[in-house]
């Protein structure tokens, strides 16, 4: 049972959150969900007891509603933070567990927000770095340091450009190298099933990223080859205090 008065919201509040959670759980009120947004995550990325203390209801809904569906994985992508919470967040294991099967047959539905759905499905699964990281790979860019020469590379994987450079902010990206994706049978663990999730709903691109992001890349400066993700996840993990 939830001691609600130690529970408090983004303002400080003890009685408002388990009110609107009440207001939810009777009819899909816009207007409670979207105070429940903005008292239990606040801008930067913050989220608060009530938010952890929340989640287990969020949950049982988002069978049902899109909004608690959304919440709840807005707050769980967030917990690697350094909020304090992480006896509540215990507490909320079977909660997740079931959420992470709720989420999965979401993305096998493939609806209009996969992207978003997946990455609360990576948090789900306690991979707060990539559930932070991942984009859709239209245009995105890794910064990391060569672990051989610490020079920065910059890994670039876009629907048309897909290489290691450089970068110079006056010239652009120099002396590109093309990157080498990984094969399915050289993909384990987290990009394993990100990769394999990623194909089974049709999601091509995405999974093509992904092979890419977790395959090697060159170093433009010494040309030594290391693992993408390995040497991105090592410099950005954050820490779950």
């Amino acid at each position: 049972m939830v001691n609600w008065a130690e529970m408090h919201d983004c303002y400080g509040d003890v009685d408002r959150v388990p009110a609107l959670l009440e207001q939810v759980e009777l009819a899909d009120n816009a207007e409670a969900w979207e105070e429940l947004g903005y008292r239990l995550v606040l801008e930067h990325d913050l989220v608060f007891p009530a938010s952890f203390a929340a989640l287990p209801r969020l949950m049982c809904l988002a069978s049902r509603s899109a909004p608690a569906r959304e919440l709840a994985g807005t707050i769980l992508r967030r917990a690697a933070g350094h909020h304090g919470c992480d006896d509540l967040l215990a507490n909320c294991a079977d909660a997740i567990a079931e959420f992470r099967q709720l989420l999965d047959r979401h993305l096998q539905s493939r609806p209009v927000d996969y992207l978003a759905a997946f990455l609360d499905s990576l948090a789900a699964r306690e991979e707060y770095h990539w559930s932070a990281v991942l984009g859709d790979f239209m245009d995105d860019f890794y910064h990391l340091a060569c672990p051989s020469c610490a020079v920065e590379v910059t890994i670039v994987i876009g629907d048309h450009r897909r290489y290691s450079a450089i970068r110079d902010w006056n010239l652009g990206d120099m002396d590109r190298r093309g990157l080498r994706p990984a094969s399915f049978d050289e993909l384990s663990g987290t990009g394993r099933w990100m990769y394999e999730t990623a194909v089974r709903d049709g999601h091509e691109a995405l999974a093509d990223g992904i092979a890419h992001l977790f395959g090697k890349a060159e170093c433009p400066h010494c040309a030594s080859v290391f693992s993408i993700a390995d040497e991105y996840t090592s410099a950005n993990r954050p820490v779950l205090r």
